[in-house]
């Protein structure tokens, strides 16, 4: 389903080029559930607002996903009280997103006759959702968030971090004084500045393989490091460079610390 198909008209919005892929899992609620623009939605995705159908939750969205976000097949938004995704956010496969938790206060009731407990859920732009993770009502998770695989989120996750577990813990963050801690094991791609051509691109790639070729035969240990360096600045001397291109190379070439990485420190 897109924003042309007659569908639409149940949501409260759904932005141009934004895509419901079929078949779809159970949606209800539709009036309260607002899309961005150019969302793709993968197939068996269940989004709903409300606890059952037919209520009327007033006039405001209770679920709010923004632009560009991508949905895997499989996964469930159950926004039984506010849910909001931030913009340009990846979620995978088989995430359960939910504002709702069942309570068990009364020993002496079933617990799924005891009324539920529901807390806002907050997720910022650009994060990363692995596939199986659960975010729990009352997560507020941070802008450009990494959740790995599987993590169970609960509480506020800071932005620019790294979680992993259940519940999920901090095992990665970025601060602006020392960049990521504990540092990335691979470099961080750079970003290919404006105006450069695919053909330029084919050219610094053969030069810099054909050059750590060359490092491999004949330099001893540790200089292939300092000639990727020397690749970058010679890149940016032909132009061929994007803002942060020479750090990014310096810091590829500290390495994780033995024994796996630590939790990091507050920035």
């Amino acid at each position: 389903m897109t924003a042309r198909h007659p569908g639409r008209l149940r949501f409260g919005a759904i932005g141009p080029g934004t895509r419901l892929a079929f078949p779809q899992g159970t949606i209800f609620g539709e009036r309260w559930i607002h899309l961005g623009d150019h969302c793709v939605i993968g197939e068996q995705v269940t989004l709903t607002a409300g606890l059952v159908p037919g209520v009327d939750l007033g006039p405001d969205p209770v679920l709010r996903i923004g632009d560009g976000v991508v949905i895997g097949r499989g996964s469930h938004v159950i926004a039984d009280t506010r849910v909001t995704i931030g913009s340009d956010c990846y979620v995978g496969p088989y995430v359960y997103v939910t504002s709702t938790n069942h309570s068990y206060d009364d020993p002496h009731q079933p617990i799924g006759r005891q009324w539920p407990r529901m807390e806002p859920v907050e997720i910022g732009t650009g994060c990363w959702i692995g596939t199986g993770a659960v975010i729990l009502p009352g997560a507020v998770v941070g802008r450009n968030v990494v959740v790995a695989a599987g993590a169970v989120v609960r509480g506020t996750v800071p932005d620019h971090s790294v979680v992993a577990g259940a519940p999920a813990r901090v095992v990665r963050r970025w601060c602006p004084e020392l960049g990521w801690q504990p540092p990335l094991r691979t470099p961080a791609p750079v970003a290919i500045p404006e105006g450069v051509t695919p053909e330029q691109l084919l050219a610094l790639a053969a030069h810099e393989e054909a050059q750590r070729a060359a490092v491999a035969l004949t330099a001893p240990a540790g200089a292939a490091s300092d000639a990727a360096v020397s690749l970058v600045e010679e890149a940016a001397a032909v132009g061929v460079r994007s803002p942060g291109a020479g750090e990014s190379a310096v810091a590829a070439r500290r390495t994780e610390p033995p024994g796996g990485a630590a939790a990091p420190e507050d920035c």
